[in-house]
């Protein structure tokens, strides 16, 4: 009767973060009008030069990442905790990798005098496509961090089970954000 209480109470999480998931397609959904309104208007204004290699190399490394981590979910429900464990860390590790990739990109684009503030937005749009979807991968990475404390304590495993569907959901959310700006951007050049 307790894991029943338990799931019972869960469930308004659950909801609130499908809520946000909701509101950051709508986010990115402006953020991409936006760009294709201002670059479709010409004159220059078309996102004129190649996105930095490093974007290609975060997409394979997004896309591991959400191997790994639905491997430790599916270690979670079989009762493998060392393997959750496991591929929690892997993902942690693999989700600042991406970050890095990120940030390199950025570095490779001002060594070639690319820059935020430019009079062509459409390389600014590119910016904040990024800066917000790291801001979305930072807070994938707290919850899976709580699942993370969570494989180490006693807690139940309704509790454990959940944060994990919850880091599943969210970061498989995030992994095909980037997977859609990436594929935008590229047919965007």
């Amino acid at each position: 009767m307790n894991n029943e209480v338990d799931r019972y109470n869960l469930q308004p999480k659950k909801f609130i973060m499908w809520l946000f998931m909701i509101s950051s397609i709508i986010f990115f959904a402006g953020l991409t009008s936006g760009f294709i309104v201002y670059s479709g208007d010409g004159a220059g204004k078309s996102l004129n030069v190649p996105l930095p290699k490093a974007f290609i190399y975060s997409t394979v490394i997004i896309i591991i990442s959400s191997f790994t981590l639905h491997w430790s979910y599916l270690q979670t429900k079989r009762l493998k905790f060392e393997g959750q464990k496991l591929g929690l860390w892997i993902t942690l590790v693999l989700g600042l990798v991406f970050i890095g990739m990120q940030i390199y990109g950025w570095a490779v684009w001002t060594d070639l005098g690319i820059f935020f503030i430019n009079s062509n937005a459409s390389i600014s749009f590119v910016y904040v496509f990024t800066l917000t979807h790291i801001l979305h991968i930072i807070a994938g990475l707290i919850i899976i961090l709580t699942a993370l404390a969570s494989s180490y304590k006693k807690l139940p495993n309704v509790t454990n089970l959940f944060r994990m569907e919850i880091a599943s959901i969210f970061w498989h959310f995030v992994d095909i954000l980037w997977i859609y700006l990436y594929v935008f951007l590229l047919l965007s050049q």
